[in-house]
C-alpha cells in the first residue's frame, strides 16, 4: 500500500492527457492509463480522455506507428484525436501534459489559478525514470522514438495510478 498522499478524493477521477497533435503520446497516455486501471480492478474510479493543442488530426485515429507499437505491448489506442479547449479546466480534475510546451500552451488558457493548479507534467510521475523532464514527440522519429516515448508513458502512468 502506497503512502503517498492521494492527489483527489472525488469518487471519480477525470484525468486529461495532452500533447501536440493528440495522435501519438497523448492518445498512448489513454491507452496505457485505461488499461493499467482496468487490471487493477479500478477501472470505474477514473474518466480517462487525451486532447491536442493543435486542431490539426481531430476526428483522426491516433498515428499508425504508435498504434502498432502499442498493440506489441497489449494495448489498443483507439480513441479519435480532438482539440483542447479552456472548458477541459472544468471537466478534468487533472491534466497531464507530455512537454515543457504542452505546458506553456495549456496554461496559456487558464482562466483562474484553480485552473492552473490542475495541470501537471506527466514525467512528475517517473518512478523508473526519474530526472526525465518530457515525454519526447516521436512523430518524426523512428520506432525506438515511439518505443521510447512509451517506455515513458507506462513508467509515468504506473507511478500517477499509485498516488491516485
Amino acid at each position: 500500500m502506497s503512502k503517498t498522499k492521494p492527489l483527489m478524493s472525488k469518487t471519480k477521477k477525470r484525468l486529461l492527457f495532452i500533447c501536440l497533435g493528440n495522435i501519438c503520446r497523448s492518445p498512448a497516455a489513454e491507452g496505457v492509463m485505461q488499461h493499467l486501471v482496468e487490471h487493477a480492478g479500478r477501472a470505474e474510479e477514473f474518466v480517462i480522455d487525451s486532447a491536442g493543442i493543435g486542431n490539426w488530426h481531430v476526428g483522426e485515429l491516433p498515428d499508425y506507428r504508435m498504434r502498432n507499437r502499442g498493440a506489441r505491448r497489449g494495448y489498443r489506442f483507439d480513441s479519435r484525436a480532438r482539440q483542447f479547449t479552456p472548458d477541459d479546466f472544468d471537466r478534468f480534475d487533472l491534466i497531464l501534459v507530455m512537454d515543457r510546451q504542452n505546458l506553456r500552451d495549456v496554461l496559456r488558457q487558464q482562466r483562474t489559478e484553480d485552473d492552473a493548479l490542475k495541470v501537471k507534467m506527466l514525467t512528475d510521475f517517473t518512478v523508473r525514470f526519474r530526472g526525465t523532464t518530457a515525454v519526447p514527440d516521436p512523430y518524426y522519429g523512428t520506432d525506438a522514438d515511439f518505443d521510447h516515448a512509451l517506455d515513458l508513458i507506462e513508467d509515468s502512468c504506473a507511478g500517477l495510478l499509485e498516488t491516485l
